[in-house]
């Protein structure tokens, strides 16, 4: 059934890159090669390149241009964010706050860092993978150095309380992260608006329909950081290494397309997506991960009783449907998603999760050949299993 047919649906895990983001990247791949750190015209050319698009992005995000810092993607942006600040901070404390259901680029640096003498709470989320901000509050000591908490969560779409807990952080003077690799693109972001009290913002520049490779770490200024690369002195001397023109360029070009029409083209894709979401709730014995509201305009995560994930991605991939089970960061472990636990999802049900992210490369075809694959796929995996009983409708 699905030989002739492609519908991709993993967008949380990366997009294709738009014409207008090649074209832009084309001249400085061919004839404009020079390094922007060479004084002759091809290099002030390269430069000049470079610092267009750290104005663009700066725009995108209102930000400063000389707050936008490149780097080779979120990870390293998240990184350098957590264990910069741990380790410029470390004479005036030793104590982190985040969460368990970030991505792992900041979990794991925040592991690393407890094997060097750091101590990080991990807040608890509520059942839809909310933070309370009053929780946040009272876990605030006075050694407290950095408060990592992502913008909007990779798996389950929940949109954080990203300006409560901000001002929490910046009344009691804590340098502020978070994880915006997801939101970028999706929701409108305003650094010197309603996300003023964010002091270090991390973006990808593939999750928005530019290149992979390249991404930027905003950095507040005034903000204290140690240094994530050493050598050259790039990026304002904090970043070292000659830059990526060809991937900067087109990350340029792809966030100014991402936020010129945001608040249209994002209820585009939710109206799309809630129709998915309200075929998908007619399958029996599914929930619904992650806030029914306060989500991402183009997640879907569900978990379906009695079903292995993996089986489930294999016979929708061979219908042509791409989709995951969650962080492509982690499709290699079998593992229970850190998320679906966080939130209270049982092992057994969480293994039959699925995560559909709706974007640009979706129309309404594509929902009405998902709500026609779906059910057949998920019938047929429960057909042969021991334990499956027919009950209830799909939990709102």
């Amino acid at each position: 059934m699905g030989e002739n047919r492609f519908v991709y649906m993993d967008h949380a895990a990366t997009t294709f890159t738009k014409p207008e983001v090649v074209e832009a990247m084309l001249p400085f791949l061919k004839d404009h090669f020079g390094n922007p750190s060479s004084l002759y015209s091809i290099g002030r050319e390269a430069k000049e390149a470079v610092e267009t698009s750290r104005e663009k992005i700066a725009q995108a995000l209102g930000a400063k241009p000389d707050e936008i810092y490149f780097t080779s993607g979120g990870t390293e942006s998240d990184n350098w964010a957590v264990k910069g600040t741990a380790f410029s901070r470390q004479k005036k404390g030793k104590h982190i706050i985040s969460t368990p259901i970030e991505h792992h680029a900041v979990l794991y640096p925040c592991e690393y860092l407890e094997t060097q003498g750091f101590k990080v709470t991990y807040l608890p989320v509520d059942e839809y993978g909310l933070v309370k901000p009053g929780e946040l509050e009272a876990a605030i000591r006075d050694d407290t150095i950095l408060i990592s908490i992502m913008y909007a969560n990779n798996e389950i779409g929940t949109i954080e309380p990203i300006p409560e807990i901000g001002k929490t952080a910046r009344e009691h003077g804590i340098p502020f992260h978070t994880d915006a690799v997801q939101a970028i693109g999706n929701i409108p972001l305003d650094l010197h608006g309603k996300d003023k009290h964010i002091d270090m913002l991390s973006l990808s520049s593939h999750k928005f329909y530019g290149p992979k490779g390249v991404g930027a770490l905003y950095i507040r200024e005034g903000i204290e950081i140690d240094n994530y690369m050493h050598g050259g002195a790039q990026e304002k001397e904090k970043r070292a290494g000659t830059e990526n023109v060809a991937g900067i360029t087109g990350m340029g070009k792809a966030i100014e397309l991402a936020t010129a029409n945001i608040e249209k083209h994002s209820e585009e894709i939710r109206k799309m997506r809630d129709r998915l979401r309200a075929g998908i709730q007619e399958i029996p014995d599914c929930r619904l991960n992650g806030h029914p509201e306060k989500r991402l305009p183009g997640n879907l995560n569900f978990s379906f009783e009695y079903i292995e994930g993996e089986s489930l991605l294999l016979m929708l991939d061979q219908m042509g449907v791409c989709s995951s089970t969650g962080s492509a960061c982690s499709s290699g472990s079998l593992d229970p998603s850190h998320v679906l636990s966080a939130i209270g999802v049982p092992p057994e049900i969480s293994q039959g999760s699925l995560r559909l992210t709706l974007g640009d490369a979706n129309n309404e075809d594509d929902i009405d050949y998902v709500l026609e694959v779906l059910p057949q796929v998920v019938g047929k995996l429960r057909a042969i299993s021991p334990f499956y009983k027919p009950a209830s409708v799909c939990e709102k």
